[in-house]
């Protein structure tokens, strides 16, 4: 067992699972509360460094493309506040944080865990329903769709479309850009219809203009990862036989035919419909697969 506490965060590992729970107090980022204990599988890692500086260093969590849908979503726009894969180390902790990375090093070493990209999510996406107050408008989702309404800051483009009801399948991706200097935004992407224009003006976008940057930024990254998790998995869009391949296998640890999460399994029929709907799996192959994963409930 390896642990190490600082004010924004603990950070424990098992052999398995990195733990990470968030500190309290002021200096701890809004969207780190929000997210709570996170359980990292070791399978779900690529890696981890420390950095060491004059007064502080930093234990940096790498996790596997496509791992999970909150750095799926984001894309690596996080600001280090706000990043749950990232810890502030003191000086004088530097050699407990330095223990901790080594184990988690040993133990993928020791399981032979690859850094390459995974083809499911294997953390989950934050529980809805959700809420995201933006700038111009209000997205809430409840797992099925997406409601977003306007208010009086909106361009008067956005307010001729009225109150706006967009369900999972008619969206193929989700693009996410926190409030910075500039305006932000948290955008749908159609699987069909025109590309998307500026945010101020695409019905599918809600702006963020920084006012209150901590709470945006929690909110919105919140919506866009459960959106995302909830959502085909890239695997899906980049090779679609392989991913209706993988649909099939018995999940990791168990037989088919039982055992599996119904959460899991879910999501994976959802993904089934995706891909039947999208002409990528033919009647008979759905209906199949749709067999094999409902006999794992």
């Amino acid at each position: 067992m390896a642990e190490i506490t600082q004010p924004t965060g603990t950070w424990t590992f098992d052999g398995d699972t990195l733990r990470i729970v968030p500190g309290h107090g002021r200096g701890v980022h809004a969207l780190r509360t929000a997210l709570g204990e996170i359980a990292v599988p070791l399978e779900a890692v690529a890696g981890v460094s420390h950095e060491t500086g004059k007064k502080s260093g930093k234990l940096r969590l790498r996790l596997r493309g496509g791992a999970d849908p909150l750095t799926q979503a984001t894309g690596g726009w996080l600001p280090d506040a706000a990043d749950p894969y990232r810890l502030e180390v003191d000086r004088d902790r530097a050699g407990i944080a330095d223990y901790l990375a080594d184990a988690v090093r040993d133990a993928l070493t020791i399981e032979q865990v690859p850094d390459t990209a995974t083809d499911r999510y294997l953390l989950p996406g934050p529980s809805v329903p959700l809420t995201l107050h933006g700038s111009d408008g209000e997205m809430v989702f409840d797992g099925e769709e997406v409601r977003i309404s306007w208010n009086w800051a909106a361009e008067e483009s956005k307010k001729a479309t009225g109150f706006r009801s967009v369900r999972l399948g008619e969206v193929a991706a989700v693009k996410w850009s926190p409030p910075r200097l500039e305006s932000g935004y948290l955008r749908l992407l159609p699987r069909q219809g025109p590309g998307p224009g500026k945010p101020s003006h695409d019905p599918n976008c809600v702006v963020l203009w920084g006012w209150r940057p901590a709470r945006e930024i929690a909110e919105s990254a919140l919506l866009a990862a459960a959106v995302t998790a909830r959502l085909p998995h890239p695997s899906a869009a980049v090779e679609p036989p392989a991913a209706a391949g993988v649909l099939d296998k018995p999940a990791e640890g168990g037989a088919a035919g039982g055992g599996a999460d119904p959460d899991t399994v879910l999501r994976r029929l959802r993904e089934l419909g995706e891909l039947h709907r999208s002409g990528v799996l033919t009647d008979e192959e759905f209906a199949t697969a749709k067999k094999a994963m409902i006999d794992r409930l």
